[in-house]
């Protein structure tokens, strides 16, 4: 088998020098017009492609960017990466899409491959916030960025929702619609997302005296684990039983949709149930879904924007900290309740 055309190859071809093909590659504008047209025809001719990897060698940086979600079963993490992707593309960047699967061993992994392969920035929604590979590989000259996690006092950026407010938005709207006995489902409670969202609803509860929170706490954020939390409240007599529920996320909101479907009771009548992220399928579910909506998209491109704004300045870099309000969005599977 051949070996594949190099660009000497192509240099030969065009009649031109080494260093003219690699300002055609990527100084175009220091190259004539009718030299860099020889020269793009030569490298059609031979099938050319240029050696990426040994040039990011050589010149220490990647085009490349790399996302290493919590969980991208969750379609909150994929239409953050959507934002990602779209920052990347309008800047000739590639992305790679990791999934630590919120395991702290596979994040480390991670974490070690992408500087090995030296990417220009890594961004991170932390399964270990207190991983020390975060803090060092900027020190090394990879800027990274927390995504749905809050770093103020970190050497790095981060975009996260001000999920306190979201849990106090959801618990207050439950306890407007006249419901009494409410549960809160999520974990595990380790997560800071989930136990800032629960703090939310307990400060909510402060002004709603007559109202009580019921902990029901999961292993993971999955419609599996809101069917057994499902299955836990229907074991609950109906004069104990919560009326009303706030999920930590929409995929247990629709797990806990679905098991009280299964089970003969009806939403919201039997039990109002709330969401968290406004996912696109808690509007499309058999009873549309009252969600608290975060800015999915938006966190991907602002996470992308700090850390090409990083990535090119040496010098002088000022962290920011940006922190995005949530929005209730009220459907069908809340209402007063009687």
């Amino acid at each position: 088998m051949s070996s594949a055309p190099s660009m000497k190859d192509v240099a030969a071809r065009a009649g031109v020098s080494l260093g003219t093909v690699s300002n055609v590659l990527n100084r175009p504008d220091r190259v004539s017009a009718s030299t860099r047209d020889r020269v793009l025809a030569a490298i059609g001719a031979l099938g050319f492609v240029r050696n990426e990897a040994a040039r990011h060698l050589r010149s220490g940086r990647s085009r490349t960017l790399a996302y290493v979600a919590l969980d991208t079963a969750n379609p909150f993490f994929t239409d953050v990466a959507k934002g990602v992707q779209e920052v990347a593309d309008a800047a000739g960047l590639g992305v790679y899409l990791c999934d630590s699967g919120g395991d702290p061993a596979r994040q480390a992994s991670y974490l070690d491959l992408l500087e090995e392969q030296r990417v220009g920035g890594v961004l991170l929604t932390p399964a270990d916030a207190a991983d020390p590979r975060i803090a060092q590989l900027p020190q090394r000259g990879t800027p990274v960025v927390l995504v749905d996690r809050a770093a103020p006092d970190a050497e790095h950026c981060s975009v996260t929702v001000n999920d306190v407010l979201g849990g106090e938005l959801a618990f207050t709207h439950l306890a407007e619609m006249g419901h009494e006995r409410i549960a809160f489902i999520g974990g595990p409670l380790g997560l800071k997302q989930v136990s800032d969202r629960l703090l939310g609803a307990r400060r909510a509860m402060c002004a709603w005296i007559e109202a009580d929170l019921t902990v029901v706490e999961c292993e993971a954020l999955t419609v599996a684990e809101g069917r057994r939390a499902g299955e836990r409240l229907a074991g609950v007599p109906a004069s104990r039983r919560p009326t009303a529920a706030f999920c930590a996320n929409d995929l247990l909101a629709l797990g806990l949709l679905q098991q009280m479907v299964q089970l003969g009771l009806r939403v919201p009548e039997d039990m109002a149930i709330v969401g968290y992220d406004d996912i696109e399928f808690a509007q499309a579910a058999a009873v549309p879904l009252t969600s608290v909506s975060q800015p999915r998209h938006l966190l991907g491109r602002t996470a992308a924007e700090l850390l090409l704004a990083e990535a090119d300045v040496t010098l002088g870099h000022e962290h920011r900290h940006l922190v995005f309000a949530p929005e209730l969005v009220v459907r069908s599977s809340t209402r007063h309740h009687r």
